[in-house]
């Protein structure tokens, strides 16, 4: 008999048996992988297009340290500076019989923070385990990435990714010295990572650059508008009050707290239609074109937003039935009456408490949506080299993928450390092969790894949800 997730035991069987088939990679590696860190790939100025660097001698910060992150708000990755195009490389051997896959690693924090400095973006584990050339890069983000000024930098609203455009043309050029096969490259990124991955999946400029894609809780559906990207721009410009191109880089961080013209909250930075580097949105009205002829995995985590609204969060204290309907409306981040919609869940999840009501919620209607939109656009357009896990594993949310998938977790047990190992062989194998180890995504079958304790395949995962907030248009959120 079926349960509420459309699975039986026959599936999850057959999903446990194509998972068990997932090589393990660990046994004739280098015991530690090699770094060089801190190269650059590529130099701009302020809001214009960046150049790249010839490989030769190539130009590190030092050859041990990793290069400066993009300046953001927080302190949390030092140094910073608005020349942050590095890269860094790791691989268990420079010369190898047989090339290595790489994998090109993009981190998250949407397009405004985050940086590869992050302790759990060290691709030493992963790199060693998966016999793969592993490779994290830094570039420009918000104000230095994504202010549209089109008027003055023609290239301004999508600096950001022309930087991840050149690193990756810098790994095509470089990457075999690192014993690297240049014919066989994997981007994959987490949160914002993910959604620069959907975007150039969308850019020609990005054409024939990557041969598969890993997008972790990240999708861009539609990129921002050039006229709400004009709206934003405006509203950094007030807040800065002077001219961007004069302003420190402090003062331009510091304008970064303007309020969002089009959402409310602190302004938004991302893509843009410019109709010069991004001619089309990334998955809407379809998938771009170009995108479907490369094989792609999409993750996402079953209760994401326990990382955005962890329990000390105000919008839990005091959370009770009473005003649930009231804190959870503003976070779905679609036009649906959260009232209805905290009856439905209730009367879904009847053992659930307000909090879990919450969560339930707000990562099906914010978080995971997206990913539902890219995986059905590309298996509409019949497009068959596309597969979706689910991380229900300790309740994950957002992020917890990341040190999983590199091997660095925190607070190690074995129940973490067998997950990881599962987690990492299947990107790696999706690297080498284009196949993760299980059933394909179709519609309506919507077939889901789901890693857990015990991992199996899923057909609809959470299908009474999906179907609940697919009443409503999806708008992707700063578009």
């Amino acid at each position: 008999m079926s349960g509420a997730d459309g699975w039986n035991r026959r599936t999850v069987l057959a999903g446990a048996a194509a998972l068990a088939a997932v090589p393990r990679f660990a046994v004739a590696q280098a015991a530690k992988a090699q770094a060089q860190l801190g190269i650059r790939y590529a130099r701009a100025a302020r809001f214009q297009r960046p150049e790249p660097v010839s490989f030769g001698q190539p130009d590190f910060v030092t050859p041990s340290a990793l290069g400066p992150s993009c300046p953001q708000q927080g302190q949390r990755y030092q140094p910073q500076s608005e020349d942050c195009q590095f890269l860094n490389v790791w691989t268990p051997d420079a010369q190898p019989a047989k090339p290595k896959p790489v994998m090109v690693y993009i981190h998250g924090g949407a397009y405004s923070t985050g940086s590869v400095a992050d302790p759990l973006n060290d691709g030493a584990k992963l790199a060693a385990r998966g016999d793969v050339v592993v490779v994290t890069v830094n570039h420009r983000l918000n104000v230095f990435g994504y202010l549209y000024l089109p008027d003055r930098f023609p290239d301004s609203g999508n600096a950001g990714q022309l930087d991840l455009i050149l690193a990756l043309k810098w790994v095509q050029a470089n990457v075999a010295k690192f014993g690297g096969d240049p014919g066989n490259v994997t981007v994959f990124g987490q949160s914002g990572g993910g959604a620069k991955i959907a975007t150039l999946m969308a850019m020609p400029e990005a054409k024939g650059l990557f041969h598969k894609a890993i997008t972790m809780s990240g999708q861009q559906v539609t990129a921002s508008g050039p006229l709400n990207a004009r709206k934003r721009a405006q509203a950094i410009i007030d807040k800065l009050g002077g001219d961007p191109v004069a302003a420190s880089t402090e003062d331009l961080v510091r304008a970064l707290s303007a309020t969002d013209p089009v959402m409310s909250g602190g302004v938004y930075m991302g893509p843009v239609l410019d109709m010069k580097h991004l001619t089309r949105h990334p998955f809407w009205p379809d998938p771009a074109p170009q995108g479907n002829a490369i094989p792609m995995l999409l993750g996402n985590m079953v209760a994401e937003t326990r990382a955005f609204f962890p329990p000390d969060h105000p919008k839990l204290q005091g959370l009770d039935w009473s005003n649930l309907a009231q804190r959870a409306g503003p976070e779905l981040k679609v036009d649906i009456d959260p009232a209805w919609v905290v009856t439905q869940f209730r009367g879904r999840y009847p053992a659930d408490s307000a909090e879990q009501i919450f969560h339930r919620m707000v990562t099906a209607g914010r978080s995971w949506r997206g990913q539902v939109e890219e995986a059905d656009a590309r298996a509409r357009a019949g497009v068959k080299q596309t597969w979706v896990y689910q991380l229900n594993f300790e309740q994950a949310k957002h992020t917890d993928d990341i040190g999983l998938s590199f091997g660095t977790f925190e607070n190690p047990t074995p129940a973490r450390q067998a997950m990881s190992d599962t987690v990492m062989d299947a990107v790696v194998r999706f690297a080498r092969t284009g196949n993760p180890g299980w059933a394909n995504y179709t519609v309506p079958g919507r077939e889901t790894m789901v890693f857990d304790t015990v991992s199996r395949m899923i057909k609809d995962p959470r299908k009474w949800e999906r179907e609940l907030f697919a009443r409503v248009p999806y708008i992707q959120p700063g578009s």
